[in-house]
């Protein structure tokens, strides 16, 4: 039987609670495959913090990097900060120190939810945001050397050589999903080259990528003009790689198309390792009540599946992770299910026996 560790990082608030019935949905989808998940449970997080004054012990970390893959649920509390005002959250620090450049935000739409446009095109949306996670405006949060009294300054900063992975990345992904019958065979570059002297620079970057990549499309778009096809048009979209901050705020506005934040996966992935989390916080205004939408959780576990079976060649793992999504699909489809935050009375336990029961 073919093992694979996994770090298991539960977190804060509702990233308890979802973790649970995710792994197992894992177990179940994997249970007759001849492979094997073998869960390491780590502590860190701001309620870590709170209790023992480091949100993320170099221990933990080595643990970490030492899985195959990385299952994180939530992390973050409002009322529990860094000293300097800023968010507790030890995703960003394995970001960093991973060198997971690769934010993937999948917008995939379930036909039987009302969603927020009324185009029946948007039932079947189905792209993916390339966010790069390690560099842009969010390399230095927590302020510059150029800060003074008057002035605070947040650097953006990209790299040739990150810039360079991302789009090697998106056109491998572009590539890979048409062969899968997904996708338009098309890498859209979102950026603000027409402003920034950086982006103008990572537009020159991703075309230098794209001449190695002549089967697939390339194109760009500014931000704001992303923006704005991402609600007129969002079905014209597939593959769109962009710096960290455009990538932060687009993704949220992808997780809208699919009706909330609670259906919103996500991977974080580098050249070695890579992590799998949903795109929401931690929500300690809801966590202990039941509401909490685990769809995000249970299809960033079925992510990180896919991503596995791709680094180790392993069918077992693809077969997994596909019927973990069709499972997903099918018990919303056939269980009604509306999450609380589309104004819907199914939770945590709703949605997760339902799914449990459809992968079966």
């Amino acid at each position: 039987m073919k093992k694979f560790n996994i770090a298991v990082m539960p977190g804060d608030g509702i990233g308890r609670e979802i973790m649970a019935p995710t792994l197992e949905i894992l177990d179940a989808a994997t249970r007759n495959l001849d492979v094997g998940l073998v869960y390491d449970h780590i502590d860190a997080g701001a309620q870590f913090y709170a209790e023992t004054g480091d949100a993320f012990p170099e221990s933990h970390f080595v643990r970490a990097e030492k899985a195959d893959a990385i299952l994180l649920g939530a992390m973050g509390h409002p009322d529990i900060r860094y000293p300097d005002g800023t968010e507790i959250g030890p995703q960003h620090d394995l970001r960093k120190r991973l060198g997971l450049y690769a934010g993937v935000r999948p917008c995939k739409t379930i036909p039987s939810l009302p969603l927020p446009l009324v185009d029946e095109r948007t039932k079947n949306l189905d792209f993916v945001i390339i966010r790069e996670s390690t560099e842009g405006l969010f390399a230095f949060p927590r302020g510059f050397t150029t800060d003074d009294e008057e002035y605070k300054h947040n650097l953006m900063r990209i790299s040739r050589t990150v810039s360079k992975k991302l789009f090697d990345f998106s056109f491998k992904l572009a590539r890979r999903r048409h062969s899968q019958g997904r996708g338009k065979n098309l890498v859209t570059h979102i950026d603000k080259a027409n402003v920034l002297s950086s982006q103008h620079h990572a537009r020159e970057w991703f075309y230098e990528v794209a001449a190695d990549f002549k089967d697939v499309n390339a194109a760009h778009k500014y931000v704001d003009f992303a923006a704005l096809d991402m609600v007129r048009r969002p079905w014209e979209f597939d593959v769109m790689p962009t710096e960290n901050q455009y990538g932060d705020i687009l993704s949220d506005l992808a997780a809208a198309l699919m009706g909330g934040m609670g259906m919103a996966p996500s991977g974080e992935i580098g050249d070695t390792h890579a992590l799998f989390q949903p795109c929401h916080g931690s929500a300690p205004d809801i966590a202990g009540m039941g509401k909490a939408n685990p769809t995000a959780m249970i299809l960033s576990g079925a992510m990180m599946l896919d991503y596995l079976a791709e680094k180790h060649e392993c069918e077992e793992l693809a077969v997994a992770s596909r019927n973990i999504e069709e499972a997903v699909r099918k018990a919303y489809e056939a269980e009604k299910l509306l999450p609380y935050e589309l104004s819907g009375t199914s939770g945590l336990k709703e949605i997760s026996d339902a799914v449990k029961k459809h992968l079966q």
